[in-house]
């Protein structure tokens, strides 16, 4: 899985390059930028004209067994938005994220990222000392880039529906009408 394949999408966005910048700078130890950020980007370039749905929020994950507390989450989403303002900042620890889903404890944010909802979804991306993005991405990057949505075979094990009402909820099929969706 190549970081060349995403960054076209992702570094030529000035906005997107500055919150990267932002993690890495004062977002939590090993951080990423994940979910939307990445799928909304990569399937809105599909589209002329894009779309045009603004981000909600810019999803970062991390993982630190440590630290559980909320406190130091929303202590780092005020990091970020002091550090770059005008983004809505959702920090979560991954290393807690297992209890909403009422899973045995994940080892890493990769695992966490493989009960994400949707393949698509459960990438993650980081911008490296040199510049260079790092992924994460326990799917690969086939349906994100084939402009597929699949759910997880997790969620398909966990309970099916949380995908179908999400693809509802969130308007995925009138926004992306061409994205395949695969059941």
């Amino acid at each position: 899985m190549s970081a060349d394949a995403l960054a076209p999408y992702i570094l030529a966005d000035d906005s997107s390059r500055r919150a990267l910048e932002a993690v890495r700078s004062v977002g939590p130890f090993g951080a990423y930028v994940a979910a939307g950020f990445i799928r909304n980007r990569v399937w809105n370039s599909f589209y002329k004209p894009k779309p045009a749905h603004v981000i909600a929020d810019t999803d970062v994950v991390y993982f630190d067994r440590n630290d559980l507390s909320l406190a130091t989450e929303q202590g780092f989403e005020q990091a970020l938005e002091r550090e770059c303002a005008g983004q809505e900042w959702q920090v979560r620890n991954q290393a807690r994220m297992h209890e909403k889903a009422s899973d045995p404890p994940y080892p890493s944010i990769s695992e966490a990222l493989a009960h994400w909802p949707e393949t698509a979804t459960a990438v993650a991306v980081r911008l490296n000392a040199d510049d260079r993005l790092e992924i994460l991405a326990p799917f690969g990057l086939d349906d994100l880039l084939a402009h597929r949505l699949r759910p997880t075979p997790a969620i398909i094990r966990r309970d099916r529906t949380i995908f179908d009402v999400r693809v509802v909820q969130k308007g995925w099929l009138e926004r992306w009408p061409n994205v395949e969706l695969v059941n």
